[in-house]
């Protein structure tokens, strides 16, 4: 399965490869070692920690580690905040994002409940925007000219 942001940008990444461990490789340099540091910065062994931190700079440099640290942290204060306050995912990307949530087993969280599944009306529409939604992520991302 591909994401939309890597086939708006023209990459070919298996995102099955975040939930299946080894058996499956996502495509992007240095998967193993950023998906080792993304699950250990979730607990609070220091010596882990910096263990999977040097294997990232190692792999990718510490440019690549500092970047990957800051998604790690932005991604657990979303998701505490979302969970703290029980905050769904808006109809719209429940809608664009339901096939992906339950390919990935996300639905088998506890704040999944959260989001009501998306009416039928929901879902004709996802599956209509579908192939036009590369591009507009192209679009949404590109630098904005000043």
């Amino acid at each position: 399965m591909l994401s939309l942001s890597a086939r708006s940008h023209g990459d070919t990444v298996d995102i099955n490869g975040v939930v299946a461990g080894d058996e499956v490789a996502t495509g992007i340099p240095g998967d193993r070692a950023l998906l080792a540091f993304a699950e250990v910065c979730l607990g609070d062994d220091a010596e882990s920690i910096a263990g999977a931190r040097g294997q990232v700079m190692e792999e990718l440099g510490e440019a690549a580690m500092v970047d990957a640290a800051c998604i790690v942290a932005n991604f657990q204060r979303m998701v505490r905040i979302a969970d703290g306050t029980g905050i769904p995912l808006d109809p719209q990307m429940a809608a664009v994002t339901a096939g992906l949530r339950k390919d990935l087993g996300i639905n088998g969280y506890s704040a999944a409940s959260l989001t009501p599944e998306p009416g039928w009306a929901a879902r004709l529409l996802a599956r209509l925007m579908k192939p036009f939604l590369p591009a507009m992520m192209r679009r949404r991302t590109a630098p904005q000219k000043g």
